[in-house]
């Protein structure tokens, strides 16, 4: 998904939420000879909007963003460091969200098998509060969509930030199962998402949070996809993804302490790919610019069908224009050290342990 209005707008300068990510990711799949067919976003409607916002919140949003902010404002999350009050937020909010409804469409119609939107991916906003750089929830606006046209919706998030906007919308839902991989609530905000927040009446066992400790790294995390989400994403048999693609979780990230490569993010996004399934990827969090572009830029390129060699490699940093990693696509690997294995390996297989005790039963799957 594409538009010029869309790449007119940013954040602040001083804001690490860069919007020049997806700039750079079309050049870079463009310079790269990547199969892409661009389709123009468009501005989701008030109507739209209202369907998980409430509207005294979105009358806030545009006060601020046309230079009022209000004490109602600031009560609903607005005016912090990381929800900055800016002349493009409201623009680039309901464009975003645009992006990701226009995403649905195209997969509810069948025009399209995979739609990725690196626009989107704002999966802290809540119905009425600002919340870590995002404004409106196009995640949640995203699946609701998709499932008021009769879809089960797996919605999976593997931003290293909880994805707590959809969990809170979908808590006691079933026809959307929320799924969050994440560094532990212990050490990163938004300082939740632990294992026991499974959901409430009908939607409980359908709200599944995988947290990971920090210094986390492919291994370990790889073992938590396979052991515990990989199963129950398999036992949903969901008739469509949303995946929220942050690239926060990559080794070098300002505001992460995960330490992974971007071949983990290609391994999950090929065995999704292999479900056939029409899927939505957004954007999300990624606060190192070069390493987030290169790593949306190999997941697009296994979403169009090759994940075998990376063929890119022979083109060094300069025709990336990376001076940090001259290796291509895909990120180097690296070992973890001893002390690394002692203290992410016992945290990796209680959270396993615990979402398979917990999780398991509602879908009728084993727990061994």
């Amino acid at each position: 998904m594409y538009s010029e209005e869309l790449a007119a707008l940013s954040y602040p300068p001083d804001c690490p939420f860069k919007t020049s990510r997806a700039v750079e990711l079309r050049r870079q799949i463009r310079s790269l000879g990547l199969v892409v067919r661009e389709l123009p976003a468009r501005p989701a409607t008030r109507a739209e909007l209202e369907r998980f916002h409430r509207s005294a919140y979105l009358d806030e949003l545009q006060r601020a963003a046309a230079g009022e902010l209000r004490v109602e404002g600031l009560h609903m999350g607005l005016g912090t460091p990381e929800t900055p009050v800016f002349r493009d937020l409201w623009s680039y909010a309901v464009w975003a969200a645009g992006a990701s409804l226009r995403g649905i469409e195209l997969l509810l119609s069948g025009e399209a098998t995979v739609v990725f939107n690196p626009w989107g991916g704002f999966h802290h906003a809540m119905a009425d509060r600002a919340s870590g750089f995002c404004y409106v929830n196009d995640i949640v606006l995203a699946c609701d969509l998709a499932a008021a046209a009769g879809k089960r919706v797996l919605c999976l998030d593997v931003d290293a930030h909880h994805g707590d906007g959809q969990q809170t919308a979908f808590y006691r839902r079933r026809d959307v199962l929320t799924m969050s991989l994440h560094e532990s609530g212990k050490t990163l905000f938004p300082w939740g998402g632990f294992e026991d927040e499974i959901g409430e009446g009908e939607g409980r066992g359908f709200n599944v949070n995988i947290p990971v400790p920090a210094e986390t790294y492919d291994e370990a995390y790889l073992t938590a996809f396979y052991q515990a989400a990989w199963p129950v994403i398999r036992g949903f048999h969901g008739d469509l993804i949303v995946l929220e693609l942050g690239m926060d979780a990559l080794a070098g990230d300002p505001l992460t302490h995960l330490r992974l490569s971007n071949n983990v993010f290609a391994e999950i996004v090929g065995r999704l790919r292999d479900l056939r399934v029409p899927m939505l990827v957004t954007g999300g969090g990624g606060y190192h610019e070069q390493n987030t572009v290169r790593g949306w830029t190999l997941a697009w390129q296994v979403l169009c069908g090759d994940d075998g060699h990376d063929w890119s490699a022979g083109f060094g940093g300069d025709f990336l224009e990376s001076s940090e990693w001259i290796g291509g696509l895909r990120d180097r690997t690296r070992p973890p050290t001893p002390e690394q294995r002692a203290a992410v390996e016992p945290a990796i297989h209680e959270t396993i342990n615990r979402v398979r005790h917990l999780v398991f039963p509602f879908h009728g799957l084993r727990v061994e």
